[in-house]
Protein backbone atom coordinates (compact mmCIF):
# COMPACT_ATOMS: atom_id res chain seq x y z
CA UNK A 1 0.00 0.00 0.00
CA UNK A 2 2.57 2.22 0.90
CA UNK A 3 4.49 1.40 -2.50
CA UNK A 4 1.40 2.82 -4.38
CA UNK A 5 1.41 5.72 -2.95
CA UNK A 6 4.64 6.52 -3.46
CA UNK A 7 4.44 5.90 -7.46
CA UNK A 8 1.35 7.53 -6.99
CA UNK A 9 3.19 10.85 -5.91
CA UNK A 10 5.72 10.95 -7.72
CA UNK A 11 3.41 10.99 -11.19
CA UNK A 12 1.74 13.95 -9.47
CA UNK A 13 5.01 15.55 -9.41
CA UNK A 14 6.37 14.79 -12.62
CA UNK A 15 3.21 16.43 -14.61
CA UNK A 16 2.85 19.06 -12.21
CA UNK A 17 5.52 21.45 -14.22
CA UNK A 18 4.39 20.17 -17.88
CA UNK A 19 0.94 21.53 -16.87
CA UNK A 20 2.24 24.67 -15.98
CA UNK A 21 4.14 24.91 -18.63
CA UNK A 22 1.02 24.39 -21.00
CA UNK A 23 -1.20 26.91 -19.15
CA UNK A 24 1.95 29.55 -19.08
CA UNK A 25 2.27 28.87 -23.00
CA UNK A 26 -1.27 29.70 -23.59
CA UNK A 27 -1.20 33.08 -21.40
CA UNK A 28 1.70 34.14 -23.82
CA UNK A 29 0.02 32.63 -26.38
CA UNK A 30 -3.40 34.33 -25.84
CA UNK A 31 -1.76 37.72 -24.64
CA UNK A 32 1.61 38.50 -27.02
CA UNK A 33 0.22 36.44 -30.52
CA UNK A 34 2.10 38.58 -32.86
CA UNK A 35 4.93 39.36 -30.98
CA UNK A 36 5.52 35.25 -30.54
CA UNK A 37 4.69 34.90 -34.52
CA UNK A 38 7.25 37.95 -35.03
CA UNK A 39 9.62 36.64 -33.10
CA UNK A 40 9.76 33.00 -34.82
CA UNK A 41 9.36 34.36 -38.32
CA UNK A 42 12.69 36.46 -37.55
CA UNK A 43 14.75 33.75 -36.08
CA UNK A 44 13.69 31.32 -39.13
CA UNK A 45 14.70 31.72 -42.85
CA UNK A 46 12.09 32.48 -45.41
CA UNK A 47 12.20 29.47 -47.31
CA UNK A 48 9.87 30.11 -49.29
CA UNK A 49 11.42 32.86 -51.02
CA UNK A 50 14.67 31.26 -51.65
CA UNK A 51 12.64 28.28 -53.44
CA UNK A 52 11.25 31.12 -55.32
CA UNK A 53 14.47 32.43 -56.15
CA UNK A 54 16.14 29.04 -57.42
CA UNK A 55 13.08 28.51 -59.49
CA UNK A 56 13.29 31.78 -61.24
CA UNK A 57 17.34 31.19 -62.02
CA UNK A 58 17.13 27.84 -62.97
CA UNK A 59 14.63 28.77 -65.30
CA UNK A 60 16.75 31.55 -66.71
CA UNK A 61 19.80 29.02 -66.74
CA UNK A 62 18.16 26.71 -68.65
CA UNK A 63 16.74 29.19 -71.07
CA UNK A 64 20.66 31.19 -71.73
CA UNK A 65 21.75 27.75 -71.82
CA UNK A 66 19.20 26.57 -75.02
CA UNK A 67 19.21 29.74 -76.79
CA UNK A 68 22.03 32.08 -75.37
CA UNK A 69 25.33 33.13 -77.52
CA UNK A 70 28.07 34.70 -76.79
CA UNK A 71 27.33 38.18 -78.08
CA UNK A 72 31.03 38.96 -78.10
CA UNK A 73 31.17 36.58 -81.32
CA UNK A 74 27.71 36.56 -82.30
CA UNK A 75 25.21 39.73 -82.81
CA UNK A 76 21.80 37.93 -82.54
CA UNK A 77 18.84 39.01 -85.24
CA UNK A 78 17.11 42.58 -84.36
CA UNK A 79 14.37 42.01 -86.99
CA UNK A 80 11.30 40.28 -87.81
CA UNK A 81 10.98 40.50 -91.62
CA UNK A 82 12.94 40.35 -94.31
CA UNK A 83 13.14 40.35 -98.73
CA UNK A 84 15.45 39.33 -100.64
CA UNK A 85 16.51 39.02 -104.10
CA UNK A 86 18.43 35.20 -105.38
CA UNK A 87 20.05 33.63 -108.39
CA UNK A 88 20.26 29.98 -108.00
CA UNK A 89 22.41 28.08 -110.08
CA UNK A 90 22.34 24.49 -109.70
CA UNK A 91 25.03 22.00 -111.51
CA UNK A 92 25.16 17.95 -111.22
CA UNK A 93 28.20 15.85 -112.89
CA UNK A 94 28.37 11.85 -112.73
CA UNK A 95 31.61 10.16 -113.58
CA UNK A 96 31.29 6.32 -113.86
CA UNK A 97 34.05 4.03 -114.67
CA UNK A 98 33.10 0.72 -116.64
CA UNK A 99 34.23 -2.75 -116.44
CA UNK A 100 36.05 -2.29 -119.34
CA UNK A 101 37.94 0.63 -117.51
CA UNK A 102 36.55 2.83 -119.67
CA UNK A 103 36.17 6.29 -117.77
CA UNK A 104 32.59 8.60 -118.76
CA UNK A 105 31.95 12.14 -117.53
CA UNK A 106 28.46 13.12 -117.87
CA UNK A 107 27.01 17.26 -116.90
CA UNK A 108 23.44 18.63 -117.97
CA UNK A 109 23.83 22.34 -118.67
CA UNK A 110 23.33 24.31 -115.53
CA UNK A 111 20.54 25.96 -114.37
CA UNK A 112 20.00 29.15 -113.53
CA UNK A 113 16.95 31.10 -111.43
CA UNK A 114 16.20 33.95 -110.38
CA UNK A 115 13.33 35.22 -107.97
CA UNK A 116 12.16 37.16 -104.72
CA UNK A 117 12.05 35.58 -101.23
CA UNK A 118 10.11 36.84 -98.24
CA UNK A 119 10.41 36.39 -94.90
CA UNK A 120 9.17 36.17 -91.05
CA UNK A 121 11.97 35.02 -88.44
CA UNK A 122 12.05 31.71 -89.06
CA UNK A 123 9.47 31.30 -92.04
CA UNK A 124 11.08 32.09 -95.18
CA UNK A 125 9.48 31.18 -98.61
CA UNK A 126 10.42 32.20 -102.37
CA UNK A 127 9.50 31.58 -106.00
CA UNK A 128 12.04 31.32 -108.60
CA UNK A 129 12.09 31.35 -112.43
CA UNK A 130 14.15 29.54 -115.24
CA UNK A 131 15.95 32.21 -116.81
CA UNK A 132 17.52 29.72 -120.02
CA UNK A 133 13.88 28.19 -120.26
CA UNK A 134 11.14 30.16 -119.48
CA UNK A 135 8.84 28.25 -120.91
CA UNK A 136 10.52 24.92 -121.06
CA UNK A 137 7.31 22.77 -120.17
CA UNK A 138 9.05 18.99 -121.67
CA UNK A 139 9.36 17.09 -117.98
CA UNK A 140 10.82 14.39 -119.48
CA UNK A 141 13.55 16.14 -120.73
CA UNK A 142 13.91 18.37 -118.11
CA UNK A 143 15.28 17.19 -115.02
CA UNK A 144 13.66 17.67 -111.14
CA UNK A 145 15.76 19.30 -108.76
CA UNK A 146 14.75 20.08 -104.60
CA UNK A 147 17.65 21.77 -102.06
CA UNK A 148 16.77 22.87 -98.75
CA UNK A 149 18.93 23.24 -95.85
CA UNK A 150 17.71 24.74 -92.49
CA UNK A 151 20.45 26.46 -89.98
CA UNK A 152 20.10 26.95 -86.65
CA UNK A 153 22.40 27.67 -83.19
CA UNK A 154 23.14 24.01 -82.86
CA UNK A 155 21.52 21.95 -85.58
CA UNK A 156 21.52 22.09 -89.68
CA UNK A 157 19.68 19.84 -92.01
CA UNK A 158 19.34 19.17 -95.48
CA UNK A 159 17.08 17.83 -97.63
CA UNK A 160 17.72 17.02 -101.54
CA UNK A 161 15.62 15.22 -104.19
CA UNK A 162 16.93 15.14 -107.58
CA UNK A 163 15.58 13.29 -110.67
CA UNK A 164 18.08 13.73 -113.88
CA UNK A 165 15.88 14.26 -117.13
CA UNK A 166 17.24 13.53 -120.30
CA UNK A 167 19.32 16.67 -120.96
CA UNK A 168 22.84 14.85 -120.23
CA UNK A 169 25.58 15.87 -122.20
CA UNK A 170 29.50 13.78 -122.73
CA UNK A 171 32.28 16.16 -121.47
CA UNK A 172 34.77 13.57 -121.17
CA UNK A 173 35.62 9.94 -122.47
CA UNK A 174 38.27 7.95 -122.24
CA UNK A 175 38.51 4.24 -123.51
CA UNK A 176 42.54 3.71 -123.71
CA UNK A 177 44.31 2.30 -126.73
CA UNK A 178 45.50 5.82 -128.06
CA UNK A 179 41.98 6.66 -129.49
CA UNK A 180 40.54 9.79 -129.81
CA UNK A 181 37.63 10.49 -128.33
CA UNK A 182 37.18 14.76 -128.50
CA UNK A 183 34.46 13.94 -130.99
CA UNK A 184 32.32 12.87 -128.42
CA UNK A 185 32.96 16.16 -126.16
CA UNK A 186 29.90 18.14 -125.84
CA UNK A 187 27.65 15.10 -127.19
CA UNK A 188 24.03 14.87 -125.71
CA UNK A 189 23.74 11.18 -124.34
CA UNK A 190 19.93 10.55 -122.86
CA UNK A 191 20.98 7.17 -121.50
CA UNK A 192 21.24 8.01 -118.02
CA UNK A 193 19.15 8.42 -115.54
CA UNK A 194 19.27 8.57 -111.90
CA UNK A 195 17.07 9.86 -109.02
CA UNK A 196 18.93 10.59 -105.17
CA UNK A 197 16.52 11.83 -102.41
CA UNK A 198 17.78 12.15 -98.52
CA UNK A 199 18.47 14.39 -95.81
CA UNK A 200 21.47 15.00 -93.79
CA UNK A 201 21.45 16.18 -89.78
CA UNK A 202 24.49 17.59 -88.03
CA UNK A 203 25.24 19.17 -84.96
CA UNK A 204 26.89 22.51 -83.91
CA UNK A 205 29.31 22.25 -80.62
CA UNK A 206 30.86 25.75 -80.74
CA UNK A 207 27.66 26.62 -81.25
CA UNK A 208 27.91 29.93 -78.67
CA UNK A 209 30.62 31.57 -80.74
CA UNK A 210 30.27 30.03 -84.14
CA UNK A 211 26.87 30.66 -86.34
CA UNK A 212 26.26 28.94 -89.27
CA UNK A 213 23.27 31.27 -89.84
CA UNK A 214 25.33 34.75 -90.12
CA UNK A 215 27.37 32.83 -93.12
CA UNK A 216 24.13 30.77 -95.20
CA UNK A 217 20.83 32.76 -93.85
CA UNK A 218 22.00 36.28 -93.17
CA UNK A 219 19.80 35.48 -89.32
CA UNK A 220 22.84 36.80 -87.37
CA UNK A 221 26.11 38.79 -87.98
CA UNK A 222 29.28 37.12 -86.79
CA UNK A 223 31.64 39.82 -85.16
CA UNK A 224 34.64 37.58 -83.90
CA UNK A 225 36.12 34.76 -85.97
CA UNK A 226 35.49 31.29 -84.52
CA UNK A 227 35.12 27.88 -85.69
CA UNK A 228 33.39 24.55 -84.83
CA UNK A 229 33.35 20.80 -84.85
CA UNK A 230 30.85 19.36 -86.55
CA UNK A 231 28.79 15.76 -86.44
CA UNK A 232 26.12 14.55 -88.49
CA UNK A 233 24.34 11.56 -89.51
CA UNK A 234 22.80 11.05 -92.91
CA UNK A 235 20.63 9.04 -95.21
CA UNK A 236 20.38 8.58 -99.10
CA UNK A 237 18.36 6.92 -101.82
CA UNK A 238 20.05 6.53 -105.14
CA UNK A 239 18.65 5.04 -107.85
CA UNK A 240 21.17 4.99 -111.33
CA UNK A 241 20.29 3.36 -115.03
CA UNK A 242 23.19 3.37 -117.82
CA UNK A 243 21.98 2.07 -121.16
CA UNK A 244 25.11 0.42 -121.93
CA UNK A 245 24.41 -0.66 -125.34
CA UNK A 246 23.35 2.80 -126.52
CA UNK A 247 26.08 4.58 -125.28
CA UNK A 248 28.68 2.33 -127.22
CA UNK A 249 26.58 2.46 -130.48
CA UNK A 250 27.07 6.36 -130.15
CA UNK A 251 31.44 5.25 -129.46
CA UNK A 252 31.54 3.27 -132.40
CA UNK A 253 28.85 5.64 -134.93
CA UNK A 254 31.55 8.89 -134.39
CA UNK A 255 34.84 7.29 -133.66
CA UNK A 256 37.54 5.61 -135.46
CA UNK A 257 37.06 2.01 -134.13
CA UNK A 258 39.23 -1.10 -135.39
CA UNK A 259 36.03 -3.44 -134.28
CA UNK A 260 32.34 -3.27 -135.49
CA UNK A 261 29.38 -2.42 -132.53
CA UNK A 262 28.21 -5.74 -133.95
CA UNK A 263 31.07 -7.76 -132.29
CA UNK A 264 30.81 -6.22 -128.91
CA UNK A 265 26.53 -5.83 -128.96
CA UNK A 266 26.08 -9.01 -127.32
CA UNK A 267 28.27 -8.48 -124.30
CA UNK A 268 26.62 -5.14 -123.58
CA UNK A 269 23.44 -4.65 -121.13
CA UNK A 270 21.55 -2.01 -119.63
CA UNK A 271 22.78 -1.40 -115.91
CA UNK A 272 20.56 -0.33 -113.55
CA UNK A 273 21.39 0.37 -109.61
CA UNK A 274 19.49 0.63 -106.28
CA UNK A 275 20.50 0.95 -103.19
CA UNK A 276 20.37 2.90 -99.69
CA UNK A 277 23.40 4.96 -97.80
CA UNK A 278 23.63 5.18 -94.29
CA UNK A 279 26.48 7.93 -93.59
CA UNK A 280 27.90 9.03 -90.06
CA UNK A 281 30.04 12.00 -90.98
CA UNK A 282 32.32 14.54 -88.86
CA UNK A 283 34.14 17.80 -90.02
CA UNK A 284 34.82 21.57 -88.99
CA UNK A 285 33.80 24.75 -89.98
CA UNK A 286 35.00 28.47 -89.28
CA UNK A 287 33.88 31.94 -89.99
CA UNK A 288 36.95 34.26 -90.68
CA UNK A 289 35.55 37.85 -89.76
CA UNK A 290 38.41 39.92 -92.02
CA UNK A 291 36.67 43.38 -91.84
CA UNK A 292 33.58 44.96 -89.89
CA UNK A 293 30.45 43.31 -91.38
CA UNK A 294 32.27 41.11 -93.63
CA UNK A 295 32.40 37.41 -92.97
CA UNK A 296 34.23 34.39 -95.13
CA UNK A 297 33.02 31.30 -94.05
CA UNK A 298 34.18 27.46 -94.96
CA UNK A 299 32.93 23.70 -93.72
CA UNK A 300 33.83 20.70 -94.94
CA UNK A 301 32.62 16.81 -93.48
CA UNK A 302 33.65 13.44 -94.44
CA UNK A 303 31.62 10.70 -93.90
CA UNK A 304 31.36 6.78 -93.91
CA UNK A 305 28.54 5.85 -95.93
CA UNK A 306 27.20 1.93 -95.58
CA UNK A 307 25.35 0.98 -98.70
CA UNK A 308 22.88 -1.69 -98.73
CA UNK A 309 21.96 -2.95 -102.35
CA UNK A 310 18.42 -3.85 -102.78
CA UNK A 311 17.39 -7.38 -103.49
CA UNK A 312 21.15 -8.35 -102.98
CA UNK A 313 21.40 -11.82 -101.23
CA UNK A 314 24.35 -11.90 -98.65
CA UNK A 315 26.74 -14.89 -99.41
CA UNK A 316 27.89 -17.40 -97.27
CA UNK A 317 31.12 -17.09 -95.38
CA UNK A 318 31.14 -13.34 -96.41
CA UNK A 319 33.77 -11.81 -94.35
CA UNK A 320 34.49 -8.43 -92.63
CA UNK A 321 36.73 -7.31 -94.68
CA UNK A 322 34.65 -8.05 -97.74
CA UNK A 323 31.94 -6.09 -96.50
CA UNK A 324 33.42 -3.11 -95.91
CA UNK A 325 35.63 -3.20 -98.91
CA UNK A 326 32.23 -3.85 -100.83
CA UNK A 327 29.88 -2.04 -98.94
CA UNK A 328 31.55 1.36 -97.64
CA UNK A 329 31.79 4.45 -99.66
CA UNK A 330 32.91 7.68 -98.72
CA UNK A 331 30.65 10.61 -98.91
CA UNK A 332 31.08 14.50 -97.97
CA UNK A 333 30.04 18.01 -98.14
CA UNK A 334 31.46 21.56 -98.39
CA UNK A 335 30.16 24.80 -97.86
CA UNK A 336 31.51 27.97 -98.92
CA UNK A 337 30.49 31.24 -98.23
CA UNK A 338 31.23 35.45 -98.45
CA UNK A 339 29.04 37.86 -97.02
CA UNK A 340 28.20 41.97 -96.00
CA UNK A 341 25.76 42.26 -93.44
CA UNK A 342 25.18 45.25 -91.52
CA UNK A 343 22.18 43.85 -89.55
CA UNK A 344 19.89 46.18 -91.99
CA UNK A 345 21.08 45.42 -95.59
CA UNK A 346 23.08 42.40 -96.34
CA UNK A 347 24.61 41.08 -100.04
CA UNK A 348 26.92 37.72 -100.59
CA UNK A 349 27.22 34.50 -102.23
CA UNK A 350 27.47 31.08 -100.83
CA UNK A 351 27.86 27.80 -102.22
CA UNK A 352 27.17 24.32 -101.07
CA UNK A 353 28.39 20.70 -103.05
CA UNK A 354 27.45 17.05 -101.82
CA UNK A 355 29.76 14.55 -103.57
CA UNK A 356 28.22 10.55 -103.39
CA UNK A 357 30.60 7.53 -103.86
CA UNK A 358 29.76 4.16 -105.23
CA UNK A 359 31.67 0.33 -106.39
CA UNK A 360 30.27 -2.66 -106.72
CA UNK A 361 31.27 -5.27 -109.62
CA UNK A 362 33.71 -3.31 -111.79
CA UNK A 363 31.19 -0.21 -111.53
CA UNK A 364 32.15 2.53 -109.88
CA UNK A 365 30.40 5.63 -110.13
CA UNK A 366 30.76 9.36 -108.75
CA UNK A 367 28.27 11.81 -107.92
CA UNK A 368 28.87 15.54 -107.75
CA UNK A 369 26.00 18.09 -107.21
CA UNK A 370 25.17 21.25 -104.91
CA UNK A 371 24.59 25.24 -106.13
CA UNK A 372 25.43 28.59 -105.95
CA UNK A 373 23.62 31.22 -104.50
CA UNK A 374 24.12 34.94 -105.06
CA UNK A 375 21.64 37.34 -103.44
CA UNK A 376 20.94 40.68 -101.69
CA UNK A 377 18.09 41.54 -99.30
CA UNK A 378 17.53 44.05 -96.35
CA UNK A 379 16.01 43.11 -92.80
CA UNK A 380 12.87 45.26 -91.22
CA UNK A 381 10.67 45.70 -88.52
CA UNK A 382 12.63 45.80 -85.56
CA UNK A 383 11.29 43.05 -82.48
CA UNK A 384 9.39 44.66 -79.80
CA UNK A 385 11.88 43.94 -77.01
CA UNK A 386 14.61 46.25 -78.67
CA UNK A 387 11.92 48.56 -79.43
CA UNK A 388 10.74 48.97 -75.52
CA UNK A 389 14.68 49.36 -74.79
CA UNK A 390 15.45 51.70 -77.20
CA UNK A 391 12.50 54.11 -76.18
CA UNK A 392 13.89 53.65 -72.75
CA UNK A 393 16.81 55.01 -73.70
CA UNK A 394 15.74 57.85 -75.03
CA UNK A 395 13.54 58.99 -72.13
CA UNK A 396 16.40 58.19 -70.01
Amino acid sequence: MLTKTIILCLLWLLSAPTTRAENGWKTIHNNDEWQCLDSVKWQRPDTTRRKRRYQQNAGEKKKDTMNDVDTNYIEPQRYNFTVMVQNTNNFEVYVLNSQQEHHLTLAPEPTMRIGPYAGWRWIFLGYTIDIKHPFFNNSEQKGKEFDLSLYSARVGIDLYYRKTGQDFKIRRFSMGDNIDTAPLNGMEFDGVESKLKGFNIYYIFNHRRFSYPAAFSQSTVQRKSAGSPIIGIGYTRHTLRVDWPEFYRLVFNNLKMKTKYEDVEGSLKPEKIRYTNIAVSGGYAYNYVFARNWLLAGSATIGLAYKHNSGKIVEENFSLSRIISNNIDINATVRLGLVWNNMKWYVGSSAIMHAFNYHDNGLSTSNLFGNVNVYAGMNFGKRGKLKKNKSKTALE
